[in-house]
């Protein structure tokens, strides 16, 4: 036997446990991590607020602790009033149920001339299995909500943490990182940091001015049904519809249909209807130009990277995907050397007619001189009539 080949063996055994080590360890931290990512954008984004507090002599510690207790309260407001609003209109959803119930029971009789009573609907469903089972598998389910109600709880402490010391200590951070990288690419993390925190706030800016027109939309629609609530039902849709990524349509269609369906069902089924009409024009002219337009990316690159960001991360995939790619995008067009595009028709979307054109000229002039000419001169040939056959000529 080789004298290599036992520490061979060993240092290939050290290197799988190795590996499967970190495997073990990424797997269980990918929560963490996560958390972290979402951090560092949520950082980004008050980035500017906290620098220009801190440009005015405000301390960035207590600039960070001001601009995040004025989001905290901000949202907490919003989140009260709308539960008291939701709360007051369930109520109110239960209280006309039994009128809609024979409204509906009305119209089942005449139409197809059936016998139908309330209590009879009501006794065959207070003692049904299907409402029974429902009632056990909820309240053996209580415990598994309150366990996900505790975990969103500290994932949404960690998240604010980890954003306070990126925002509060982001010169020191900085630093930190810099002191181990020579000084050439300590300017490349500086350039990436700044093109992140421009290309963050351009995707807040975009999302901040789809969610003001998608409130105002639907609040015109709430104010001519008469729904109440209108300005507190259209914050909501424009804010929960750009913010929550994949669902967040749906939750925010979900609640004016409920609010509406207790003022008149036909209403949830015109907001239904407004809804579904207004996220194709979203989707495919308002959402494509604005987000081109801020975040400086192509509509389909921005369409592609929300689809990979959600295959790979999820919601927070979806969320982070455009920032993250107009980023990379910016930093790396700073590296990639480019050229004068020659001046050929085919760049402008136009096809060679004729074997003569595009190609360049053999005498004084190129192609792109003589071209005007030739075809003029094409032009002349074709209004000129044709001549005689060579035999007529002859005879």
């Amino acid at each position: 036997m080789p004298r290599w080949l036992p520490r061979a063996m060993v240092l290939a055994l050290a290197l799988i446990a190795l590996f499967q080590l970190g495997s073990w360890a990424f797997h269980e931290l990918t929560g963490l991590l996560i958390n972290i990512l979402i951090a560092f954008f949520l950082a980004l984004a008050v980035e500017p607020a906290v620098s220009w507090m801190a440009g005015r002599g405000v301390r960035r510690g207590l600039g960070t602790f001001l601009v995040f207790l004025g989001v905290l309260i901000v949202a907490a407001g919003f989140v009260t009033l709308l539960g008291s609003m939701l709360a007051g209109q369930i109520i109110k959803i239960v209280e006309d149920f039994p009128e809609y119930l024979d409204s509906v029971i009305n119209w089942i009789n005449t139409h197809f001339h059936t016998e139908l009573r309330r209590v009879d609907i009501q006794e065959g469903l207070l003692r049904s299995d299907w409402l029974r089972t429902y009632v056990q598998n909820s309240a053996t389910g209580v415990l598994d909500v309150s366990t996900q109600v505790l975990g969103g709880l500290f994932q949404l402490l960690t998240i604010g943490l980890f954003s306070f010391y990126f925002a509060a200590d982001g010169p020191r951070l900085r630093r930190t990182i810099c002191s181990v990288l020579p000084p050439a690419r300590q300017t490349e993390v500086l350039r990436a940091w700044e093109i992140a925190v421009n290309k963050t706030g351009g995707y807040l800016y975009s999302r901040g001015l789809m969610a003001l027109v998608s409130g105002m939309a639907h609040y015109v629609l709430l104010e001519i049904l008469e729904v109440p609530y209108a300005p507190v039902l259209a914050v909501w849709v424009g804010l929960v519809s750009q913010f929550i990524p994949t669902i967040g349509t749906y939750l925010a269609g979900a609640l004016p249909m409920l609010i509406a369906f207790a003022v008149d069902p036909w209403y949830a089924l015109w907001v239904l209807i407004f809804v579904v009409i207004y996220q194709q024009f979203e989707n495919y002219v308002l959402q494509p130009k604005l987000t081109s337009r801020t975040v400086d990316i192509h509509p389909a690159v921005a369409f592609g990277s929300v689809v990979m960001g959600t295959a790979l991360l999820g919601a927070v995939g979806a969320l982070i995907a455009i920032p993250a790619v107009a980023t990379l995008q910016a930093f790396m067009g700073a590296y990639v050397k480019r050229y004068d595009v020659t001046d050929d028709p085919r760049v402008h979307g136009h096809r060679r007619t004729g074997p003569g054109e595009g190609g360049s000229g053999s005498g004084e002039g190129g192609s792109g001189e003589r071209r005007p000419l030739l075809a003029r001169a094409r032009r002349l040939r074709d209004r000129r009539p044709a001549p005689a056959p060579l035999g007529a000529e002859d005879s």
